[in-house]
């Protein structure tokens, strides 16, 4: 059976006309000498690896050599960077000597499994950053940090911030992210796939097979949540919103998880609500992408009540679904929706409680509010907009290319 092809940039013509399609082309050209590699921490769970799969084989389909990497370690370094994330994200943290002395170690046994010998190299997030340290710097080095920096654990910055200014440029999601470095910063927001599982066209028997595999039952409106099992997605807050709201209207909850492998706090969190788990209120933890659509694209209400949020990739999935969305009024939540017009944002349970009830009896809203949350993921949040965005950055590069490979000639 013949291959179907990866998704190529022309295949994005129909979302953002062939103006945009031949301006990103044209920006590739110069660059398809170049061999990009990204490092993170996990092959799937989560918006990052989410970003990665869909961006590498974008750039390879440019002709931009493009790889991908993960860090290996055992789970008390995962149980550490874990920490260093919450840390990031404001959280109190004993930064010991051992939970760095492990954090160096592995990074450096990984260092030596990889052989970084490319023109650009991305390291993505805290749980990879030291690997520059060892390393001869012969190329261009770019944190890209998907986490929410508005306000750092003081001590876990002062030790992390001197390895992310030996880089030569760092990318973060919004511009209230920050930091006072000396290394030059850039704000790529992140986006979203259209052409993914999580995100292509299902037709209704499709959305109903997933559903009936999974035993969610559609005769009552939908209220749903999805996202890795985090504190900071806040899913003891939605199952009490939403019991507030039944109060006034029937529907069923469904909160839909997964536990990415750099995550150890996700199982206890997602075995933390099991016990609230009742017949119309369903928690279920699954790697499955066309569940995650089928539910996006039935759901009368998406929540995404995050306590901190480098942006919410899952927002953006159920805009560009017309869901109606409530977000958490945090992070890169208030960059994609617009209240009242394209959703709500809220502050506390209460409000998210009365939004629910608001739109679960408002069909016409809905309705608007749906069709103006395509438009705004259509023009803001389709990857073609961050593929471009790290064009002009590595273009911004080129002669530190040609220097690169000059010093390789002459090695």
């Amino acid at each position: 059976m013949r291959n179907k092809r990866p998704i190529q940039v022309e295949d994005y013509k129909q979302f953002v006309g062939a103006e945009t399609v031949e301006r990103i082309k044209e920006k590739a050209r110069p660059l398809q000498d170049l061999h990009v590699v990204n490092v993170n921490s996990t092959y799937y769970g989560g918006g990052v690896s989410q970003l990665l799969s869909s961006m590498t084989l974008l750039a390879n389909s440019l002709g931009i050599k493009t790889g991908w990497r993960v860090v290996h370690g055992p789970p008390d370094f995962f149980s550490i960077t874990k920490k260093f994330h919450n840390a990031l994200q404001g959280k109190e943290l004993n930064l010991s000597d051992r939970k760095i002395q492990l954090y160096e170690e592995v990074i450096y046994e990984n260092a030596i499994r990889n052989h970084l010998d490319h023109d650009v190299i991305i390291v993505h997030d805290p749980q990879p950053l030291p690997l520059i340290n060892h390393y001869r710097k012969k190329c261009i080095w770019i944190w890209r940090c998907h986490i929410d920096l508005s306000c750092p654990n003081q001590k876990l910055w002062n030790y992390l911030s001197p390895i992310i200014e030996k880089y030569d440029a760092v990318i973060l999601s919004s511009k209230d992210y920050e930091q006072k470095l000396n290394t030059p910063q850039l704000f790529f927001m992140p986006a979203i796939d259209p052409f993914s599982i999580v995100n292509r066209k299902l037709s209704q028997s499709e959305i109903h097979e997933r559903l009936n595999h999974y035993n969610i039952p559609t005769d009552l409106p939908l209220v749903v949540q999805i996202s890795r099992f985090d504190r900071w997605k806040d899913p003891e807050g939605v199952i009490q919103a939403f019991k507030l709201a039944r109060k006034e209207v029937n529907c069923t909850l469904v909160l839909l998880g997964n536990v990415a492998t750099d995550d150890p706090e996700g199982d206890e969190v997602y075995r933390s609500l099991l016990s609230s788990r009742e017949e119309r209120v369903i928690i279920l933890s699954h790697q499955d992408g066309a569940l995650v659509n089928a539910l996006q694209r039935k759901a009368t209400v998406v929540l995404q009540k995050s306590i901190r949020e480098g942006f919410g990739l899952t927002v953006a999935e159920a805009m560009w679904k017309k869901a109606a969305v409530i977000g958490g009024n945090v992070g890169g939540i208030r960059h994609q929706i617009k209240d009242g017009h394209n959703g709500f944002l809220v502050c506390s349970i209460e409000e998210a409680a009365e939004r629910i009830i608001q739109l679960v009896k408002d069909s016409q809203l809905r309705e608007e509010m749906g069709r103006n949350a395509r438009e705004t993921v259509r023009h803001r949040f389709l990857m073609t907009r961050y593929l471009e965005q790290y064009l002009d950055l590595l273009s911004s590069f080129e002669t530190n290319f040609k220097l690169s490979k000059a010093m390789r000639i002459y090695e």
